[in-house]
């Protein structure tokens, strides 16, 4: 038997529904006219926070929780730009990282404040700080349940 959902789990699903088809191409409007996509921007983030701006492509992928087929598609584009170079491993061949550049710093340091002040804008203004860490808590257990952690 369907056990449907709750009026509150209704409220939840919808309002993350709302978030994702409303609030996330609001977000890409800080992007489109410099020609990247959230998902491109969010690469650039991972490497810039990583020791030495660098990061195996596996790991870069599992930072931004995305498949290594689309990271390689995303990857080849940032690249073409000039925004990330990749190299193998000296000791593995097999392994490649992924590497923030000048280009890609200066990028980021460009678009970071009014992706801040955006997202600032559009969610946290209208939390509390309770209900930031309570939704924080929230988004990550369905996170590690989706990535099979939970």
């Amino acid at each position: 038997m369907i056990q449907w959902l709750t009026e509150t789990e209704k409220r939840a699903w919808r309002a993350l529904i709302a978030i994702v088809q409303t609030g996330l191409p609001q977000l890409e409007a800080t992007f489109r006219e410099l020609n990247l996509l959230h998902i491109e921007y969010a690469l650039l983030v991972a490497l810039s926070e990583a020791p030495g701006d660098s990061l195996r492509m596996s790991a870069l992928a599992e930072a931004a929780s995305i498949s290594q087929s689309r990271l390689s598609h995303r990857v080849h584009r940032l690249v073409e730009r000039g925004l990330i170079k990749q190299s193998p491993c000296t000791e593995d061949g097999r392994v490649i990282y992924a590497e923030l550049t000048a280009a890609g710093r200066s990028l980021i340091e460009e678009v970071a404040p009014q992706y801040v002040e955006d997202v600032r804008s559009m969610i946290f203004e209208a939390l509390t700080e309770d209900q930031t860490a309570a939704l924080a808590d929230a988004l990550e257990s369905v996170v590690a349940r989706a990535d099979g952690r939970q």
